[in-house]
């Protein structure tokens, strides 16, 4: 750590004035946020086939009963590289369904949240399980791809209306539109040094050593986050007995 790389220090009195005067700029953008959400909510909607397959642990399913009775439903479409090892697959799209734990406060508010996996049910669900993530899990076959993506692309988010046997999308988003889904990326806002992206306004000397096509989210060959899980001593198998050796990326939802 040197002079260049750190804040200057100044007396408690300075650094206290200093951050009210941010204040100002957060509330702002705090509201501004609050704004944008109410005009989210305002937007028209358009129906989607509710009859639309997909492939869960109890075989496929019809997209209206992935809401589990509740009124609303968020989805995470995660990218996958179907016939890759796990150290290969989607490090962006592993990055943000691994910070989804806590579900009780969606459905507090009637809402579902559920995986729309583009890969195959039994290979995705055993990445699943091997990263320890217990969410609802669907595979998305090649049938439903139109009817649910229509053009677009996993790694975006949707959201889902149901009133009564209809089924409406009334929002999506991708990119960084997703950041919300990564409290890790807000936890790190406040941090002296950011995110470390190369994309970022830091001043001279700040550490920045990640670029931001899928190797901010790999450490070593994998997504970061399986590292964690292969020191536990689980298994990333993922294709019937045959061990993965694979280390290299082969493209991200980022």
């Amino acid at each position: 750590m040197t002079d260049v790389n750190k804040p200057p220090v100044v007396s408690r009195r300075e650094w206290l004035a200093a951050i009210d005067t941010l204040r100002v700029r957060e509330e702002a953008h705090t509201r501004e946020g609050d704004a944008i959400a109410a005009a989210r909510r305002r937007l028209p909607m358009t129906e989607v086939d509710p009859s639309a397959l997909l492939v869960g642990g109890k075989g496929h399913v019809p997209l209206i009963e992935v809401f589990e009775g509740r009124t609303e439903l968020f989805v995470s479409y995660h990218m996958w590289h179907d016939g890759h090892t796990a150290a290969e697959q989607c490090e962006g799209c592993t990055f943000f369904t691994g910070q989804v734990r806590e579900l009780s406060y969606l459905y507090q508010r009637d809402v579902t949240f559920a995986v729309f996996c583009q890969g195959p049910y039994e290979e995705s669900d055993r990445y699943r399980r091997f990263m320890g993530w217990d969410i609802p899990w669907y595979s998305v076959p090649a049938e439903s791809h139109e009817r649910l993506v229509a053009g677009r692309h996993f790694g975006m988010k949707a959201s889902y209306l149901r009133d009564g046997d209809r089924v409406y999308e009334t929002y999506w988003t991708t990119g960084r539109g997703v950041e919300p889904m990564a409290p890790s990326y807000g936890i790190l806002d406040m941090t002296v040094h950011g995110r470390q992206e190369t994309w970022e306004d830091s001043p001279p000397g700040w550490p920045q050593p990640f670029e931001t096509l899928g190797q901010q989210f790999r450490t070593d060959g994998r997504p970061t986050a399986q590292w964690a899980r292969i020191a536990a001593g689980h298994d990333d198998d993922l294709h019937s007995g045959q061990p993965n050796t694979g280390t290299g990326s082969s493209g991200c939802c980022s």
